[in-house]
């Protein structure tokens, strides 16, 4: 374990070339085989420019050992956030940002989020979100090939796992680390 379960951490997300994005304050929960766990309980506050919100349930991040990709697992306990036209209005279960690996600088956490995004609703439906953006900001930003290569692979991983329930995405690994949360 990086930190004591119950530390106080910072999570920076910005977009290629150091744009801004969502910025917010997380709980470490602790480390298991996928990856380090942070926590959010209702109330917790995301700001990127332009939007900002607080949670309306709890919610756990998985930053995997070294994986593209950044997990966000969402409990039950509260109403969700959105609900999704491409999931059948169904509420977000898990929307996984694909990013470039986590890198820790003390309490902060940092990630460049690469625009696609896999997202499954309540109701088992996958859907991958942003590609239109994630085409755009290859030209726009020049993503450099290894770049493009790495986000579209973990696309297509995240996705197949997510589909198939694959643990992490097995609806009972993140459930431990929620419960952790609710109660702990």
């Amino acid at each position: 374990m990086r930190f004591p379960a119950g530390t106080a951490l910072e999570m920076v997300m910005t977009k290629w070339g150091e744009r801004p994005h969502w910025e917010f304050a997380a709980t470490y929960l602790g480390a298991d085989d996928h990856g380090e766990w942070l926590g959010f309980a209702p109330g917790a506050w995301f700001h990127r420019p332009g939007m900002e919100f607080h949670t309306t349930n709890t919610q756990v991040t998985l930053l995997p050992r070294d994986g593209w990709w950044v997990a966000t697992f969402h409990g039950d306990d509260g109403p969700a956030r959105h609900s999704w036209p491409h999931l059948g209005n169904a509420a977000v279960e898990v929307y996984v940002d694909m990013a470039t690996p986590a890198v820790w600088d003390g309490s902060t956490v940092r990630s460049i989020d690469l625009d696609l995004d896999v997202i499954r609703g309540t109701t088992g439906v996958v859907h991958v979100d942003d590609e239109d953006e994630f085409a755009e900001h290859q030209v726009a930003f020049g993503y450099p090939a290894d770049v493009v290569v790495a986000a579209q692979t973990a696309c297509d991983d995240v996705r197949r796992w997510a589909e198939e329930w694959t643990a992490p995405f097995d609806g009972l690994t993140p459930r431990v680390w929620l419960d952790r949360v609710a109660c702990p």
